[in-house]
């Protein structure tokens, strides 16, 4: 069915499920192809009424204010760190993620990387492939026996997350805004006190300014020497430059990390550590996941052409507003 009275916004390049999804449906606009896009935003914004996005644009009041009949943001990715739901909100905008359909995916990722950091899987695999096994054994690796894991952090992933160490014999607590009812975890307000009480540090939080930084040198220090830390969230979360500092010096055990602060850039001196493993931000990276996700990219904006009501609203633009 093809909607001609939604046209479509889209900001970037997407996954051709996603492309063809919309292009097959809706009349659309790819911004990014757009050499004066402020000039084109000012001629041509009124008429779009959805926007497709993800994480290579920023959908920000200014955006907004230049599409004054846009009804939705539809953002590919759990994560909405570069959208402004607070601005879209107050401008009647519904925004939607992808959350649920990746939640499984990102789980495995965060403990398949817990698991290749604690017992330097990749480093192994190497120890094979440059002949290094000939000439003696790889080096006795760390455990996840009678570790404590603190969960920064405890939402949909977080705990799948859990679940899944739970199953690996891991002790857990977690830190968040608040404590949650019926958690069987132990819960700390601070989260200094959380990294202080644990062995491993998971960071499954969201981004944006609130969270910015959250993981600075105090928590890494509580963390500490014995301590390893895990981001699969995002990489603002976590003050990079003094994370590298004390990965080189010792100060901090281990890291494993499949986002960075300024992606796809990331710190040369973390390539020659071998106390980390690094990954580029594949945390729901597998064919069957991405291709749910993409698919609710559309079919959230598909469901406001109906008049039906989206899908997966964030929760700053609850349904109905």
């Amino acid at each position: 069915m093809r909607y001609p009275d939604f046209p479509v916004l889209i900001t970037q390049p997407m996954m051709p499920l996603i492309q063809q999804g919309i292009e097959s449906r809706f009349p659309f606009v790819h911004l990014n192809e757009q050499a004066d896009r402020a000039g084109f935003l000012a001629k041509e914004g009124a008429r779009f009424k959805g926007v497709v996005t993800g994480q290579g644009a920023a959908s920000d009041d200014a955006l907004f204010a230049a599409l004054p009949n846009l009804r939705i943001v539809s953002s590919f990715g759990v994560g909405y760190d570069l959208v402004d739901a607070r601005a879209a909100k107050a401008r009647g905008i519904v925004v939607t993620n992808t959350p649920e359909v990746l939640t499984d995916e990102v789980a495995d990722l965060a403990m398949g990387l817990l698991i290749s950091t604690m017992r330097r899987l990749p480093q192994a695999d190497q120890h094979v492939r440059k002949g290094l096994w000939l000439k003696g054994n790889f080096p006795l690796s760390d455990t996840l026996r009678g570790k404590t894991m603190g969960i920064l952090g405890l939402g949909r992933i977080g705990k799948a997350i859990a679940r899944r160490a739970e199953a690996f014999g891991l002790k857990l607590a977690y830190h968040g805004r608040s404590q949650q009812a019926d958690m069987p975890y132990p819960y700390h307000a601070s989260l200094v006190e959380m990294a202080k009480a644990s062995d491993i540090l998971m960071i499954i939080a969201p981004g944006g300014p609130s969270t910015r930084r959250i993981v600075d040198r105090a928590v890494m220090e509580a963390l500490g020497p014995e301590g390893t830390l895990i981001n699969v969230a995002r990489g603002t979360l976590v003050d990079e430059p003094v994370m590298v500092e004390m990965l080189q010096s010792g100060a901090l055990g281990a890291a494993g990390l499949d986002v960075f602060e300024d992606e796809p850039k990331v710190p040369e001196a973390l390539f020659a550590l071998e106390n980390v493993v690094l990954l580029p931000h594949v945390g729901s990276a597998s064919v069957h996941t991405r291709n749910l996700m993409g698919q609710l990219v559309v079919d959230n904006v598909i469901a406001l052409a109906e008049g039906r009501p989206p899908l997966t609203p964030v929760p700053e633009t609850p349904w109905p507003a």
